[in-house]
């Protein structure tokens, strides 16, 4: 019972980074809601006949109260003005204009969008805090004539919960969007006119509407907003959206020059000499308002750093793809014209270390591919503690240059030193027990140590079980990211990683830095920053293939990247110093450890940002473009992808699946990095884990670099 319960625990690994995702995807979803690019409808339904409208309505005033069963109008009595502005609050504008409101002692009422109202509250409260009346305009702004009940009864909703989480209050003022004068109502805004009325609002139109005189100019503006013969009226204004600045100076020059005439500018109740249309919220739907401003206010200034990020992680995407090819081609050009000759050829034999722990189905192709090689070696397999007669089956081989050395599980590390310890010679081939070398791989692997400044070599690992689906999208990671990467640092100098299935080692540079660590789970990679900072020089032979045999479950997969990224993590922490060393050993500390930093850690952190906008495109728009874009970032990678087929000498197949691998596969690439973050930030320890092997890869033969055939033990899986 406490295994089962156990097992229903190890999911919750994986919660935090889907609430993580699921939270980050709810805050895009609410700015799409709020910015109108979800569930708005701008359509616009054209005038009908007005035969059901009562006359007193289309001859009355601008005020309607249909509250009740009623359907009453009110005037503004005469020498009032009151100044209503709509669609807003805006930040550009609705400032100025409150700010010659407040100049000339006048008020106003301001009937607000919810969405504009969500973002910009303070606006809103400022409202209301000088005096002026704030009144509903719906949420989204549609035209209710084509809405159910049930969409005006949100709109509604959502716009007081807006105002107030703004300013704390209630208001029983609306004014319908697209609306004009009593006059203008027919037999489709009618029955939304009374409906309004049912659920306790007042309907406000207008009188005078300048936004059909702001192109003759400001004093054509003043002059046709006077009302008539001294009359009252409802003066609608806008402040959001468009050209503003004719109106903040048409009212700066309007209201003295009225109030001079006996004008006075009054918010709607005061006009009417009414009870205030505010009432004030306490209590939970106080708290309701301001949580949903809180929410609206987080998910615009989390998507504004997101947009920063998409950017950055966009620039950085392009910059190592650039960065990658033109280096690469640089490594090519080095290649060719060095002839592989590094120094004196390496022709004396070299010890490889076979580290192995239950490999019984791999050992054989393993230890047989070495034995066939064509540079002079002695093997030496490690028997960490195996409990499947892995010793047993290599002894039992009886090949020649074949030792076995056993020892109690401790750990790859504990198995690497021992078999440095036990070693004959002076270079030390290390490798993993499900890994098969070519003939050539050892030869072409120890040629760089003719150069003496060489400490240490990274080899071309590659995928050896590429036939299925998760295998072929490994095979591009290999090829495209890992052997791309190392051509790159190998042109800067600043190799962060020997691959643990293919590597060699100076013996005086191993034991300068103290042999191999167990302080990190990426033993590879804080052996190469060590003996970088140590002063020596790695670099990466591309010629000296290794087929090593990936993950075939996702499960599989998932354990063996957590482990490297979190690894990876743990060896720039523990090598950090590095950034602040100098001499020759500080050019790892100054390039190396910083791109790493940036192309292994931080850039993989924000790489989902890409699908996520993708997805956000799809749903709120631009579809277009937003598609355009991903396949542009795709075509890249595809260029990138082909150009890194080439210099492996690969077959571009497997090439067929990287669309599909964008989709699927990096997304889990995104968790498992996003996991990694969280366990090293919680401090959390992750402890080594065995991958299953099927033992299904062998050396090529003649060392091509095609698919690797059986040579004994289970057929290719």
């Amino acid at each position: 019972m406490a295994s089962r319960n156990r097992r229903r625990r190890l999911p919750l690994r994986l919660l935090l980074p889907v609430l993580f995702l699921v939270a980050l995807m709810a805050m895009l979803m609410l700015r799409g809601y709020v910015h109108s690019e979800i569930l708005a409808d701008h359509r616009v339904q054209a005038p009908t006949s007005s035969d059901r409208v009562p006359d007193k309505i289309l001859e009355g005033g601008p005020v309607i109260d249909t509250r009740g069963g009623r359907a009453e109008t009110l005037s503004v009595p005469d020498r009032h003005v009151v100044l209503t502005f709509d669609d807003g609050p805006d930040p550009v504008w609705t400032p100025k204009v409150l700010d010659v409101l407040k100049k000339h002692d006048a008020h106003a009422v301001f009937f607000v969008t919810g969405t504009m109202t969500s973002r910009y509250p303070d606006l809103v409260r400022r409202m209301v805090d000088e005096g002026h009346e704030v009144g509903l305009h719906t949420f989204n702004h549609p035209d209710l004539a084509l809405q159910s009940k049930n969409r005006i009864d949100w709109e509604l909703s959502q716009n007081q919960l807006a105002i107030t989480g703004a300013a704390g209050i209630r208001t029983s003022l609306f004014r319908p969007p697209y609306s004009s004068q009593s006059a203008a109502m027919d037999n489709n805004t009618w029955p939304v006119t009374q409906y309004i009325g049912d659920r306790g609002y007042i309907t406000v139109v207008n009188t005078h509407d300048t936004e059909d005189w702001a192109k003759p100019g400001v004093d054509e503006i003043i002059r046709r907003a006077i009302p008539e013969r001294g009359k009252g009226g409802i003066v609608l204004m806008h402040d959001s959206g468009g050209e503003r600045h004719q109106t903040v100076q048409a009212l700066d020059r309007m209201l003295p020059d009225l109030k001079s005439k006996g004008y006075e500018f009054d918010n709607l109740t005061e006009a009417l000499d009414a009870p205030s249309a505010h009432t004030p919220v306490t209590g939970v739907e106080l708290w309701k308002g301001k949580a949903w401003v809180f929410l609206v206010q987080a998910s615009d200034n989390i998507t504004g750093v997101l947009v920063v990020g998409l950017a950055v992680i966009g620039f950085l995407v392009i910059a190592r793809f650039v960065l990658m090819l033109v280096l690469s081609a640089i490594h090519a050009r080095k290649v060719r014209r060095r002839g592989f000759a590094w120094g004196p050829p390496i022709t004396e034999p070299v010890s490889v270390l076979v580290p192995a722990y239950n490999e019984a189905k791999c050992i054989e192709n393993t230890v047989r591919s070495l034995v066939a090689s064509d540079h002079p070696v002695e093997v030496i397999v490690i028997d960490d503690g195996s409990s499947d007669g892995t010793a047993r089956i290599v002894e039992s081989l009886g090949l020649p240059g074949v030792r076995v050395v056993r020892q109690l599980n401790a750990g790859k590390p504990a198995a690497l030193n021992r078999g440095v310890a036990n070693a004959r010679y002076d270079i030390i081939v290390m490798m993993d027990g499900d890994t098969v070398f070519e003939p050539t791989t050892v030869r072409e692997l120890v040629q760089p140590f003719g150069d003496p400044r060489v400490g240490a070599v990274a080899g071309n690992a590659k995928v050896g079980n590429k036939d299925k689906l998760i295998g072929a999208w490994q095979h591009i990671e290999y090829v495209m990211g890992f052997n791309l990467d190392r051509r790159m640092y190998d042109v800067m100098q600043c190799m962060p990683t020997i691959p643990g299935a293919v590597g060699a080692f100076r013996r005086s540079a191993l034991e300068r830095v103290g042999g191999m660590s167990d302080d990190t789970l990426a033993e590879d990679t804080d052996i190469t920053m060590a003996i970088h900072r140590d002063g020596w020089k790695v670099v990466y032979a591309e010629n000296a293939r290794a087929w090593t045999e990936a993950p075939e479950s996702v499960q599989q997969l998932w354990s063996q990247r957590y482990r490297w990224s979190y690894g990876t993590m743990q060896a720039i922490w523990k090598h950090r110093r590095a950034l602040i060393e100098r001499g020759p050993s500080g050019r790892f500390g100054r390039i190396g450890l910083p791109l790493v930093s940036l192309f292994m850690v931080l850039a993989p952190l924000l790489a989902p940002l890409i699908d996520v906008f993708l997805i956000y495109g799809l749903v709120f728009g631009p579809t277009g473009k937003t598609v355009l874009a991903w396949f542009a970032v795709l075509a890249l990678q595809a260029a990138c992808a082909a150009y890194s087929f080439v210099l492996d000498k690969e077959k571009f197949t497997p090439l067929l699946s990287l669309p599909l691998q964008q989709i699927l596969y990096r997304q889990l690439m995104y968790v498992v990095l996003l996991q990694s973050w969280i366990t090293a930030l919680t401090g959390g320890r992750l402890r080594w884990q065995k991958l299953r092997r099927k033992g299904g890869v062998s050396a090529p033969p003649g060392g091509s670099a095609q698919q690797p055939q059986p040579l004994g033990g289970s057929p290719v899986a």
